[in-house]
């Protein structure tokens, strides 16, 4: 049997840019391990499996590894999906069923809005590892149920940032955002980047879940509820943050598909 795969970059309105995804559409639910095996094969962050309900689509995420509860970019790009290949009407927006809640996307232009639930983060206490992991001294660190939330001094100390992901792998939580505010002429309000060697992934290029973190949190020091952002790995990528309080945030992004190919055989 053949299956259809689609792969996407989403959080970007450029080809080769923002966090690839594949996106599989299946006609019936199939096995765990056969759903891991493609994502291993495809060999990025996450790869998406949709099967079609009465009112929407079931929704899961598997990174080469692991499931993992949430994903934003892989949303993102299963709405894109399913928009661009005809599978709903472009006003009608995307419901997704997952191990997250349920989750909608909706289509505002050019760009693609997902609410999702906020993730707040508390104030922890450093784990020696983690400061000799990412190269630094001493700095506040923060803990929510994605991970560890490190604010730095400077943009340039956020992109200069060479982790040693062997030590990062050995923490309980091996999920690590560090952020700052942007430059003070930058175009964005905040910079961030996301390293999850727990995950099998050492960089995550564009992370919707860790700005459901990072928005409560800046909203919190920047006193505003709406933010443009950027996300400074080697691809880059643009997030649009609303975040007007309450349980639920609103990202933004913009998506392109890149490749369209056949599964040759299932297990």
């Amino acid at each position: 049997m053949r299956q259809t795969i689609i792969q996407v970059d989403a959080f970007t309105n450029q080809p080769f840019a923002g966090n690839p995804a594949a996106v599989c559409i299946l006609p019936t639910p199939l096995e765990d391990s056969w759903m891991q095996n493609v994502a291993r094969e495809m060999n990025l962050s996450e790869t998406a499996f949709l099967v079609k309900q009465d009112d929407g689509f079931s929704l899961r995420w598997f990174t080469p590894t692991v499931e993992v509860p949430l994903c934003g970019h892989a949303t993102l790009a299963s709405a894109h999906v399913l928009w661009s290949e005809g599978h709903l009407s472009l006003d009608v927006a995307a419901r997704f069923y997952t191990k997250s809640g349920l989750l909608i996307a909706k289509r505002q232009s050019e760009w693609i809005e997902l609410d999702f639930p906020v993730n707040h983060s508390q104030v922890a206490i450093a784990p020696p590892i983690l400061l000799a992991a990412l190269g630094i001294t001493d700095t506040d660190v923060y803990q929510n149920s994605l991970g560890y939330l490190v604010e730095l001094e400077s943009e340039d100390l956020v992109r200069q940032m060479q982790p040693n992901f062997q030590l990062l792998k050995t923490l309980p939580v091996g999920k690590v955002i560090v952020t700052s505010k942007a430059n003070f002429d930058s175009p964005y309000d905040f910079v961030s980047r996301f390293f999850a060697p727990g995950v099998g992934i050492d960089e995550d290029p564009v992370t919707g879940s860790a700005h459901c973190c990072l928005a409560a949190y800046w909203r919190d020091r920047l006193s505003k509820d709406d933010f443009l952002a950027y996300q400074a790995s080697s691809r880059g990528g643009v997030v649009k943050v609303s975040y007007p309080g309450g349980d639920r945030v609103y990202l933004s992004g913009q998506a392109v598909t890149v490749m369209r190919g056949e599964l040759l055989m299932r297990e």
